[in-house]
């Protein structure tokens, strides 16, 4: 990282590269990667930050579980941690060819790099007996009860009412595995996708290798590790509204556009925030702010340059 400029660890949202009314064409995908690159666009034109990106992987992760589950009686279905691994490669792919085209467009002479990688967790982690993680669309109650006819699957209900969506062991990153890599990247001036998909989870087996478990991490919280173990000057999460609220969508809805650490970690452990949305995204960000000391940022990809200006957004801070 050049030393005038400030590490920026931006986190898009699975939905931001597959919208989740889509059907999950190749076409969507890349007009919804184009969108997102073309909104990103500004802040590679400024010359404060260096920048990496990370993403979810929610809907896709889902689409190829179903995939899995549908040819298991011809191809052998894979683990969870390969289907990180296959869906951080399919995003990376489209995410980079995006930003590239973008950068091409508009005359930035900058280079993308989507980076396969993997983050460390603990194998004792009790999220692998309390089942957590949405992943995949969402069902009907009915439908619910079909596909336990035939799978084994856990399904939680929607708070917002959306329906049932299956859930998988989310255990916490303990450390980004790829960290000094992507370091020796971005200071030589490449933007580098990472941890896609919360990141490929992996742990010491008892030989000490390296190997893989079946699960999904919360790409917020592994998006704060990334950004603790490079001690980057600001975290922004990029959700699907402007700001954080408390009793969100009701006639006493208050929003939130700055909050000190007190603040927003006396509203988290009130449970203003549900556990499968917003939840993950301020843990994440009090996470960071607790382990830096400096800002974060949670807002809408619309807004981001407003927000970095300290316009909009939800900031948090010490």
């Amino acid at each position: 990282m050049s030393e005038q400029k400030k590490l920026l660890v931006i986190a898009l949202g699975g939905n931001a590269l597959l919208d989740s009314k889509s059907k999950g064409t190749i076409e969507e995908r890349e007009a919804a990667a184009e969108t997102t690159a073309e909104q990103l666009v500004p802040l590679f034109q400024s010359s404060e930050y260096d920048v990496i990106l990370t993403h979810g992987n929610g809907p896709q992760v889902g689409n190829l579980l179903i995939q899995q589950e549908e040819g298991s009686a011809k191809v052998p279905p894979m683990p969870l941690d390969v289907c990180v691994a296959e869906t951080q490669g399919e995003i990376g792919y489209v995410l980079q060819k995006a930003l590239q085209n973008a950068f091409d467009k508009h005359g930035l002479k900058k280079q993308t790099l989507a980076l396969l990688t993997e983050v460390l967790v603990d194998e004792n982690d009790p999220a692998f007996e309390k089942l957590s993680k949405p992943v995949g669309p969402y069902y009907t109650l009915e439908q619910t009860r079909e596909i336990l006819k035939t799978k084994k699957w856990v399904f939680k209900e929607d708070p917002a009412g959306k329906g049932y969506r299956r859930v998988v062991a989310s255990p916490k990153p303990k450390s980004v595995v790829q960290t000094s890599i992507i370091r020796d990247l971005t200071n030589k001036g490449y933007i580098v996708i990472s941890v896609g998909g919360g990141g490929i989870p992996v742990y010491h087996n008892e030989k000490g290798e390296i190997a893989g478990v079946e699960a999904v991490i919360d790409k917020d919280l592994a998006s704060a590790q990334l950004a603790i173990d490079l001690k980057a000057d600001l975290l922004v999460i990029l959700t699907n509204v402007e700001q954080c609220y408390i009793n969100f969508k009701k006639p006493n809805e208050i929003k939130l556009r700055d909050l000190n650490l007190d603040e927003a970690t006396t509203y988290f452990e009130q449970g203003h925030f549900t556990a499968g949305s917003m939840g993950p995204k301020v843990q994440a960000v009090i996470e960071f702010v607790q382990s830096t000391g400096n800002k974060a940022i949670i807002t809408h990809i619309e807004k981001l340059t407003e927000a970095l200006e300290e316009r909009a957004g939800t900031i948090i801070h010490q």
